[in-house]
């Protein structure tokens, strides 16, 4: 490898918003973040399901009148 083109990679800290910390290596340095796996509704299980039911009815009833 040269010598002199690569950034330094040393111990990181990623810390979420939640107060998680995680640490890893990375050239940026230590990053701050919103959301991260331990407080994801995604990754929690806490995610709502969106109800989809009469949504086409809903849209039918909406523009039946301007199609006519």
């Amino acid at each position: 490898m040269k010598k002199g083109i690569h950034p330094e990679y040393n111990e990181a800290k990623i810390i979420c918003a939640c107060g998680s910390i995680i640490q890893t290596r990375s050239t940026q340095g230590d990053l701050h973040v919103e959301t991260c796996s331990s407080c994801h509704p995604f990754y929690t299980g806490k995610q709502k399901d969106i109800e989809a039911i009469g949504r086409v009815e809903k849209f039918r009833k909406k523009y039946a009148t301007a199609a006519k």
